[in-house]
């Protein structure tokens, strides 16, 4: 149930970070990602998820914890936005559990350590992670922290459970952040 909890929660948040991006953005292989080099668009984090049908998983999340009037706020948000398929990977029945009424406060953390307070681009957590010597913790809304390392020329990041998640796109920036997409739905520590 634990696992199923944790799944469902980091779909959502997946969902979250998801509106922050391009839909025209193509995601890259896990080897190198994609840099989306554009300026401030003028739609929010939110309005880029609704647009992108990679993200559907995640819009459904960020509705059912009430984060979508959050999330279009003024920010700044960086957010790490699974996608659907990232989704995919959690055990059967998990998101649909999430999503749930009941759920609400546990789906709003798992989405909610997927966001991190200011716009962080990939250049400046590159730089988070030159200056760490090899990894940079990042504190997320939620108040649980990630951790950030290169594997190669690609960002990976670890949660509190050890579990890892690849940034497959980065820098799809809107009007109040910046999304990043990750390949695996993160989990915060467990209560």
């Amino acid at each position: 149930m634990k696992k199923l909890i944790t799944t469902a929660a980091v779909a959502a948040f997946s969902l979250a970070l998801a509106s922050c991006g391009s839909a025209e953005a193509p995601p890259a292989a896990p080897e190198a990602p994609v840099a989306a080099e554009q300026t401030a668009a003028s739609g929010t984090i939110v309005d880029a998820a609704v647009a992108s049908p990679d993200f559907t998983t995640l819009v459904a999340a960020v509705q059912a914890a009430g984060l979508a009037e959050t999330l279009s706020s003024a920010g700044p948000f960086t957010v790490f936005a699974p996608t659907n398929a990232a989704f995919g990977k959690l055990p059967a029945g998990t998101v649909e559990n999430l999503t749930q009424p009941a759920q609400r406060e546990t789906l709003s953390g798992i989405l909610t350590y997927h966001v991190v307070s200011g716009r962080v681009s990939a250049a400046d957590l590159i730089s988070q992670i030159e200056a760490g010597g090899g990894t940079a913790t990042l504190t997320t809304v939620q108040g649980g922290t990630l951790t950030a390392r290169l594997s190669g020329s690609s960002v990976v990041l670890t949660d509190a459970a050890g579990g890892t998640s690849t940034v497959t796109a980065t820098d799809l920036n809107q009007s109040n952040g910046v999304i990043h997409v990750i390949d695996t739905v993160l989990m915060p520590a467990q209560g």
